[in-house]
């Protein structure tokens, strides 16, 4: 029994592979204005849709949602099928705040509230 199957049917596979992850992924990158879909994310990189994204490199910012979870410089690894995957050379953490310069107590009070006389 033969494995084999033909260039129209695998790209027609990987098409629908494609459009598949894109319907599920809330995820994005940003280089620039421009935006593009994530289809995978792991911890070392990410994948986009090959046919739709040109080639990114250097520093872009990953969404998830509104929310953003990192600012990352980024290299291209390869391309296969349907898919160009690139590795985080730096991923940095996205944070909501300013950090502090000092120490805060877990158990501090949020305000000071002033007594009257």
């Amino acid at each position: 029994m033969s494995t084999y199957v033909s260039k129209e049917i695998r790209a027609e596979l990987d098409a629908a592979r494609i459009a598949t992850l894109k319907k599920s992924s809330r995820l994005r990158v940003e280089m620039g204005d421009n935006t593009f879909k994530i289809l995978k994310l792991w911890k070392d990189g990410f994948t986009v849709e090959s046919e739709t994204t040109p080639r990114l490199r250097g520093l872009v910012d990953v969404y998830d949602g509104a929310n953003h979870l990192y600012q990352c410089l980024i290299i291209a690894d390869e391309e296969e099928g349907g898919e160009m995957r690139y590795e985080f050379k730096r991923s940095t953490a996205a944070h909501d705040k300013a950090p502090l310069d000092f120490y805060r107590a877990p158990d501090a009070p949020i305000a000071l509230l002033g007594h009257e006389d």
